[in-house]
């Protein structure tokens, strides 16, 4: 990607022209770059404001000088299609309990506010998900900042909202990975084992495996047994299909209910690793032989998909509407085929999670794929 230049924004003279700033926080995800171009071409084109680019989310409000960007139109077009953001992210460090190099953790919540204020922004839009959107939230009520927020989150588990950006560009990679694996399952006669990211909720792993044909999908939704999914691997073999195809998402814990995850040093630990727990139980038991592949970050990167491209889009220009109407702690959502808005405390308070009575699951069931009990 290349490199945006930074301008000399303190010499800027703003007397009766708004300016707004925008940020990506949380996780990188297909899609945003789309939203950040939206903004941009709507509050320049239409308003005639300006917009800054925050760099690395909060944490260029709380560089000296604050670490922004001057976004125009034509800076911005080429990057409709790329993933990942432009502005650069960061899914660590809780400005009210930041860490510190000598190990300790300070409340930086008023550095980002003055940060806000020495931009001479307007309003902030902040994309992110349900844990930024709520930082982002506390940080606009201490400090008395215009807040809107767009919805990003592969996982889809925003509440309110029936999509967020860069769900649907994950679930196509997803997809993807299961379309090949049945090949080389069906080669070799092997379990596939496919791990997709899910942290909190399943979507991936029930959209990505309907769509690919699994033959079993678990969610942290559903409980499930070893023996349940052996026993769907016996009865496939009876019926002389010889491989199986099976999606799961990385927050599905062990059949006891423990975690697994992966722990990269003492202090810190993630996800990852029910795959090949379940390769390992599943081996034991049967005469079956199991690989795992874990899709990990694939998911996240790449060109976004056009669904993801038109969410991104219009919710970008939602964004800027509300600004204009300063309608303000209000975040931009998906419902019923068009974009509506909701206070940010209303989108956040529940996660959405996969209904395990709904019409996926059901869909699932009567498609003959085990979801658990």
């Amino acid at each position: 990607m290349t490199e945006l230049s930074t301008q000399d924004l303190w010499n800027v003279d703003i007397m009766g022209q708004k300016r707004i700033g925008i940020l990506t926080s949380g996780g990188d995800c297909a899609g945003l770059n789309a939203a950040i171009r939206a903004v941009v071409h709507s509050a320049v084109n239409t308003y005639g404001w300006e917009v800054l680019g925050i760099r690395q989310a909060t944490q260029g409000l709380m560089a000296r000088p604050p670490e922004a960007v001057l976004l125009t139109p034509d800076k911005i077009n080429p990057y409709l299609t790329t993933g990942g953001t432009m502005l650069g992210t960061t899914n660590k460090g809780n400005p009210f309990a930041f860490p510190m190099p000598d190990g300790s953790v300070c409340d930086r919540a008023e550095e980002i506010i003055e940060g806000y204020h020495l931009l001479g922004l307007n309003a902030l839009i902040g994309i992110g998900g349900d844990g930024s959107l709520a930082i982002l939230r506390r940080l606009a009520q201490q400090g008395g900042l215009n807040l809107v927020g767009i919805p990003k989150t592969i996982d889809n588990d925003v509440g309110v909202t029936e999509c967020s950006i860069g769900f649907d560009t994950a679930v196509s990679v997803a997809t993807e990975a299961v379309d090949r694996l049945q090949f080389t399952a069906a080669s070799h006669n092997r379990v596939m084992i496919l791990e997709v990211m899910g942290r909190d909720a399943g979507h991936i792993a029930m959209c990505a495996g309907i769509a690919g044909g699994a033959d079993i999908i678990l969610i942290p939704e559903i409980p499930y047994t070893i023996d349940g999914i052996c026993q769907t691997i016996k009865n496939r073999q009876q019926q002389g299909k010889n491989y199986c195809l099976l999606v799961v998402a990385e927050a599905v814990r062990t059949e006891h209910g423990d975690r697994v995850v992966i722990k990269d040093n003492p202090e810190q630990c993630r996800l990852g690793g029910i795959g090949h727990y379940l390769s390992e139980q599943i081996c034991q038991r049967i005469n079956a032989e199991a690989r795992v592949t874990v899709l990990g970050h694939i998911q996240r990167g790449g060109m976004p998909s056009h669904l993801d491209r038109l969410i991104a889009t219009a919710f970008g220009v939602a964004a800027v509407e509300l600004i204009a109407k300063e309608r303000y702690d209000q975040v931009v959502i998906w419902q019923n085929r068009h974009v509506a808005s909701v206070p940010i405390e209303d989108a956040i308070a529940n996660y959405s999670a996969v209904n395990p009575h709904g019409t996926l699951a059901t869909t699932a069931q009567r498609m003959g794929i085990f979801l658990g009990s």
